[in-house]
């Protein structure tokens, strides 16, 4: 090694001990929680469990939470936190599959262009519920056409409500369509039209408040969280009550969960119930990886992984006692089943939910606290994805980007905004609806199952074991071992087929999108799946060696960031590193021999005996 070369690693252990961790012992879990419980369990959740045999829909859900979820949780949960290293340069793992680092980024970047559009129309609500009559409760607005009805209707002698649905229009639906959006101004995704000044500051507050809560990293995030985590648990429990006591909410709570066992022998229930816990829990974003890495070394994200996880389908299922509360609520005040008004996605958040609070008392109150809660329950997500891509940019360039990280982060949401201008025209609804359709579709599947195979197989199952050892304390059992390197990969393998099979073109209501923008969405998934190939042929080209050899060897600097936690094979591997003796060096330090060097010496007996059992 030059003198030159010693000098750069030594900078590099300088800026590796600078890289900072959480400040408070919660900030980790709870950030972990706001990540993970978000838009999807309000809006997603209550409608593919009716849709899927009601109750009978947590039999396949809880299973495929115990097979896929976890272990691809705790995966990337140990990935992080063993490295302290963002998305990219934990490859160091496996440098042949770098290109699956890119992938996330490029998956998790698109997605935070349109996540904070959402975010935007959310904004948009809570300041119209800021008024003593919510403006989408009447017809005779500006924006309203004939066909509005506001559908309040008249009791008969029955006491059924003699109203047709199917030929008028609801005025939170003109409200959300022909106002917020303006869509009548688009004649499609190939003519966006003008932009809408309204919905372009919405956009941009969003953003603002986005880069100011990221600021300082992990160290300001991990602070606003303990509100942003937490109120909305606040707002469900107050929503979930005041349902519950509307009369007809038995009705659509009984809709919502009452069991059709027969749904368990269709396949599509248990693709669903994967699909459901694959994305709800973030797996394959890079936000858990990166999360982690701002741990200390011997964090129990065992049992972090079981709260996060075990939490998110809780909250799940109490918000669809939240929503079909007033669902049922709804369809006894119109007279129509429950299934008429139920709807998925930005249909229920801003045209059914909205209409339902305009039938209660202190309307604008309850419409603003609901809104409110779409809005903490957003941004904890949308954190996590800008410090994703923040932390795996600085970590490659940590020289220059680290000293500036605050000026980076607001480079980014700069690009990203001006880059999101698109969805705030006329048309921009079709462009966020092809962005949702495919930016995070099957490409994201392939990088989940390129992550579990690599570390499983390529890397080694024993030896990814043996650093959890070192790092926990113990080794998972037979339960994670089946799940990472049969389990998981199958489930993810299956969905990804499904999806590809049972492929449907993109649509917005009665809207079809042409062939192009079809084409268009596709070679974005391919994209990202396209760069894990490409990343294997620039390690082909710089390393030297078989390609068996590159996949199969870790980077030398691999491990654990810090040198007092380099034992066994890490000792001596750190780029700087003074002492062939990492522990005796923590000892020395610290005094005593903890639980952890204990483990640490138990490692180095097993990598002693295997070595001798090798000759």
């Amino acid at each position: 090694m030059t003198p030159s070369d010693q000098g750069d690693v030594e900078l590099d252990v300088d800026f590796a001990a600078d890289r900072g961790n959480w400040t408070g012992k919660l900030d980790f879990l709870l950030s972990c929680i706001g990540y993970c419980v978000g838009l999807g369990n309000v809006w997603r959740f209550p409608y593919r469990a009716y849709t899927n045999g009601g109750g009978a829909f947590l039999v396949p859900y809880f299973l495929m939470l115990a097979i896929c979820g976890i272990p691809l949780f705790f995966l990337e949960l140990s990935l992080g936190q063993f490295s302290s290293l963002g998305p990219l340069a934990v490859w160091k793992i496996s440098p042949l599959f770098k290109g699956a680092g890119a992938a996330m980024l490029l998956i998790v970047g698109l997605v935070a262009i349109y996540y904070n559009m959402i975010i935007a129309y959310v904004l948009f609500y809570l300041f119209a519920s800021l008024t003593s009559n919510l403006p989408w409760e009447h017809c005779g607005n500006w924006w309203n056409t004939d066909l509005c009805l506001e559908h309040r209707g008249s009791k008969d002698g029955n006491g059924a409500l003699a109203l047709n649905l199917t030929s008028t229009v609801s005025p939170s639906e003109e409200y959300w369509s022909r106002y917020v959006l303006h869509i009548q101004g688009s004649q499609g995704i190939g003519s966006p039209g003008a932009v809408r000044w309204n919905l372009c500051l919405c956009l941009l507050l969003a953003w603002v408040i986005v880069f100011l809560c990221i600021l300082k990293g992990v160290k300001s995030s991990g602070k606003v969280v303990y509100f942003t985590a937490t109120f909305p648990y606040l707002i469900l429990l107050m929503l979930l009550v005041r349902g519950v006591t509307l009369p007809g909410a038995w009705k659509g709570i009984q809709f919502y969960l009452t069991p059709q066992f027969h749904h368990l022998l269709s396949s599509k229930v248990w693709i669903e119930a994967a699909l459901q816990i694959f994305y709800s829990l973030g797996v394959g974003f890079g936000g858990l990886l990166t999360f982690a890495s701002y741990n200390t070394f011997h964090q129990n994200i065992y049992r972090d992984t079981f709260i996060v996880t075990l939490g998110n389908a809780i909250t799940s299922i109490l918000a669809g006692f939240a929503i079909f509360s007033v669902l049922g609520y709804m369809s006894q005040e119109l007279g129509v089943p429950v299934d008429q008004v139920a709807k998925a996605g930005p249909g229920l958040a801003f045209v059914v939910y909205p209409q339902a609070m305009t039938m209660l008392p202190l309307s604008p109150f309850w419409s603003f606290l609901f809104f409110f809660m779409l809005l903490t329950l957003g941004l904890d997500s949308q954190f996590a994805f800008l410090e994703t891509i923040v932390t795996a940019v600085t970590d490659e360039f940590p020289y220059y980007l680290r000293p500036k990280k605050a000026v980076f982060s607001g480079l980014i949401c700069v690009a990203m905004y001006l880059m999101g201008l698109i969805l705030t025209t006329d048309g921009g609804m079709y462009w966020l609806v092809l962005l949702d359709d495919y930016s995070a579709s099957f490409g994201l599947m392939v990088v989940v199952i390129t992550t579990c195979l690599a570390v499983t197989r390529v890397y080694g199952i024993q030896r990814f074991c043996r650093d959890i050892h070192m790092m926990l304390g113990f080794k998972p059992g037979l339960y994670f071992r089946a799940c990472w390197l049969f389990l998981s990969p199958a489930t993810l393998l299956a969905l990804l087929v499904y999806s590809i099979v049972k492929y449907q073109p993109s649509e917005y209501g009665s809207y079809r999108f042409p062939a192009w923008a079809e084409l268009l969405g596709i070679l974005m998934g391919l994209l990202s799946c396209l760069l894990i190939p490409a990343g294997m042929l620039v390690a082909v080209l710089r390393e030297e060696g078989s390609l068996w050899e590159q996949a199969s060897r870790p980077a030398m600097d691999w491990g654990p960031s810090l040198e007092e936690n380099r034992t066994g094979m890490y000792v001596a591997t750190l780029a700087g590193s003074q002492s062939p003796k990492p522990l005796m060096v923590h000892m020395r330090k610290y005094g005593g021999i903890t639980s952890f060097e204990n483990t640490a010496i138990e490692v180095d007996r097993e990598i002693a005996e295997e070595e001798e059992s090798m000759m």
